[in-house]
């Protein structure tokens, strides 16, 4: 059974939409994975390439989304409420950009107020 992935679960359309995200950056660790971060502190990455996204959520996301089939708590990253959202998922991509949007808004909240008004992200503080 051949899988369709969404671009944001291939490297160039990850990299290209955490590009779109206020003051986000990448850099490429461990398995030479896509690791978007704002201020410093990771809010999602691309496990692989096609691969997994695995991001930040809310504890209610958390209970929500790994109840769905192709969702599963992030290895090393679940007791912080991450998961690892697979193509075989039922979210669409712009469900998965929707939530990767979240994750970065969630970072980027519990950032210290001084990086954030470094960084200009003081309207964060809220949800859009």
């Amino acid at each position: 059974m051949s899988v369709t992935y969404p671009a944001i679960m291939r490297r160039n359309g990850f990299e290209a939409f955490i590009l779109t995200l206020p003051k986000a950056t990448l850099v490429r660790q461990w398995r030479d994975d896509s690791v978007a971060k704002v201020g410093g502190k990771i809010f999602a990455l691309l496990d692989r390439d096609p691969g997994e996204v695995w991001l930040k959520v809310s504890d209610m996301a958390f209970e929500l989304l790994t109840e769905l089939e192709g969702v599963r708590p992030a290895p090393y990253f679940a007791r912080a409420s991450w998961v690892a959202i697979s193509a075989e998922s039922p979210l669409t991509g712009d469900e998965v950009e929707a939530y990767v949007r979240e994750a970065h808004r969630l970072i980027a909240s519990k950032l210290s107020r001084k990086v954030r008004a470094e960084l200009g992200i003081i309207a964060l503080d809220t949800p859009t």
